[in-house]
Parts: structure tokens; sequence; C-alpha cells
């Protein structure tokens, strides 16, 4: 069968896949749409394959409220340029509202659930691969948190990199503005006593250190620690932290003053704590030379 023109564009239409690719794909299945586009997701199974190894440290955080149940992801690809990709936007977005409502126990159990787009699916596991495929990058559904705990929720994102999450009683615009404080100064936790013991101790080592190069006496040495942990914990703590729309007053006093709680938030940075692989250009450069003169 004579493979034409409109066939090869209708087959990328459908796939994304390269013009010569599509071309083969229908000249080996006779013409067969269908079969011609089951064996362009096996080859793009296949480089799903080779990005799943490599590092995912960008991406974007998407979020979805609806009525008391709130639900933020983390979603990472290997480049910024991803980040601006549709139908990674899409996949996102649709990740967060299939936390909020379905409330899956991990993210393997939210990949399992039912979920279609640009072709891909029927779950939404299918749909990233069938993504790494077609876009050729690698991308991960990282982390997740879920509120319906009958207190509302109010969030704040910060582009696509910052989000927050708030879960609050009373008004909603304070909620809001606290999240957006959150996103702005990074507290770790609501109060100081809430403030995780291993922060504490690395506080704590920092302060002692400096203190035995202060050659001061013990006592007042002990003073100087406990002194440098106190200030720490106000720090990091967000209702100890200046409100950042008004720093004469605390977020805890700002709430007070209209009658709202925040009982708890979630924060999240994309890529934090992923270990980003830094490609040394020149020495890659190096190493293709003398692996072509040694052929």
């Amino acid at each position: 069968m004579a493979i034409t023109a409109s066939m090869v564009g209708e087959l990328r239409a459908k796939t994304d896949a390269p013009m010569m690719e599509c071309k083969k794909a229908l000249t080996e299945a006779d013409g067969d749409m269908v079969k011609a586009e089951e064996l362009l997701r096996v080859k793009l199974g296949t480089k799903a394959g080779k990005a799943a190894s490599r590092v995912t440290a960008e991406g974007v955080v998407a979020s979805a409220i609806n009525g008391n149940t709130g639900a933020m992801i983390e979603v990472n690809c290997e480049t910024d340029f991803v980040t601006k990709n549709d139908s990674f936007l899409a996949l996102a977005n649709a990740a967060a509202a299939l936390v909020a409502e379905h409330n899956p126990a991990d993210v393997a159990a939210l990949g399992a659930l039912p979920y279609s787009q640009d072709g891909f699916g029927p779950t939404l596991e299918e749909v990233r691969k069938g993504l790494i495929g077609k876009i050729g990058e690698n991308m991960s559904f990282r982390r997740f948190k879920r509120y319906s705990n009958g207190g509302k929720v109010a969030g704040y994102l910060h582009g696509t990199r910052i989000g927050v999450l708030v879960e609050f009683d009373g008004e909603e615009a304070p909620a809001k503005d606290t999240a957006m404080h959150i996103a702005a100064m990074k507290p770790v936790a609501l109060t100081s006593a809430d403030v995780p013991a291993d922060l504490i101790d690395k506080e704590r080592s920092v302060a002692t250190a400096k203190a035995a190069e202060s050659g001061k006496p013990a006592d007042i040495a002990a003073k100087m620690i406990e002194g440098s942990v106190q200030k720490y914990l106000k720090e990091v703590s967000l209702f100890n932290q200046p409100f950042v729309k008004n720093d004469k007053q605390t977020v805890e006093q700002m709430l007070k003053a209209s009658g709202t709680t925040v009982k708890g938030f979630t924060l999240y940075v994309v890529g934090e704590g992923i270990e980003k692989k830094v490609d040394d250009f020149a020495a890659e450069v190096a190493a293709q030379v003398a692996a072509a003169k040694g052929a």
C-alpha cells in the first residue's frame, strides 16, 4: 500500500514522533494506522526506558482545592524548558486533581488511577510513560500532600516552582496571606516546639563550635549556645516570624486579630534536596574526541 504524506502527517499528529519514524512505522504496518501507532508506542516506550535513569531536578508544583479538600504535588522533569510544555503542565494539574479526589496512599497508587491524555492511558502512569517518549525527557511524580480533615484549605503558588497549602479555620484572606508569607519566609514548623530535633541539633552544634572559638568561659559559652538556638527557633517557626506584610506584628498576632487559626501547612520548593547532575561539557567533548581517536 502506498504511504501518503497525509497518512504520515496524521500519525505524527497522533504520536508526535519524528516524520521518518512515522513513515517507517506505516511502511512496516502496511498502511494500517492502528498497527503503526502501536509500533511507535513500543519505540517511544524504549525511549522512555532510556530517559528513566536521568535526574529530574526541575519541575513544577501544582495544586487543586475543592471545598475543604486540598492537594499539592511536585512533578519533576530534567530541564526548565519542559516545565513550560502544555502536555507536562496538563499532567501535573491532572495529578493534583486526582490526589484531591481519590486520596491515593502513595505515588504508585496515584499512578494506577484512571486518566487519559495526548492519546495515552488508561492510567496516569501510562500517560507519564507516554509523555516521556513523546517529549524525550524523564519526568516523575515526586511527592504530594492532601488535606481533608474538616478544616478549610488555602493555597498559594509562586510561579510554578514554590507551592504552599495551609489548613485553617476562620477567614480566608489571612490564611491566603499566611500561605504567601510561608512561600517567602520558608518556615520549617508552626511553632518552636514543632521544629524537628535534627535541625535543632545541627544548629546547636554550629553554635557550640562558634562558642568554642570565642574562648569565653564555659558558663558564658553555654548561654551563648542556648541564645543562638532560641533565636534560630524563633526565626524558623511560622507563628514567631514577623509577618511579611507588616513586620510590626508576628504571623500569630496577625491571625489572632482576624480570629483565624492555622492548623498546619506544607511548603514545596521544586527540586529541594535532589542532587542535580552538572554536566562538564568540556570534559564530555574531550571524552568523545578521545573515543573517536580510539576507534
